[in-house]
């Protein structure tokens, strides 16, 4: 198993509309992302800088595939279609990235 953390900027007039789409997150949506091996996925947000922080674990042993795999979805794509406009990405993000990576420093169990 494998930990991923990602960021991202919320538009500031999204805050509600982005709430009120995860209360209600699309049942095949939630379906991939398990079929993708992500379990624990949680998103946090920070106000008032108005980021998105994503954390995942990851227990398959292809993550390109994988993440591949959900990327080719529609119903995936639909809902990434719902929630991309929302986002800020940041512009210190790598070339290709969406959400900007990050590096775990420290870890617990």
């Amino acid at each position: 198993m494998r930990r991923y953390g990602a960021v991202i900027g919320l538009k500031p007039d999204q805050i509600a509309e982005y709430k009120r789409v995860h209360a209600a997150a699309w049942p095949d949506v939630l379906a991939q992302i398990k079929a993708s091996n992500i379990s624990n996925y949680s998103i946090f947000l920070r106000e008032p800088e108005n980021l998105l922080f994503a954390y995942y674990e990851y227990s398959g042993s292809d993550h390109d595939a994988d993440m591949a795999a959900m990327a080719a979805d529609p119903r995936t794509q639909e809902w990434w279609a719902v929630c991309m406009p929302m986002q800020a990405p940041l512009h210190s993000r790598a070339e290709g990235e969406w959400w900007a990576s990050t590096e775990e420093v420290f870890h617990l169990d």
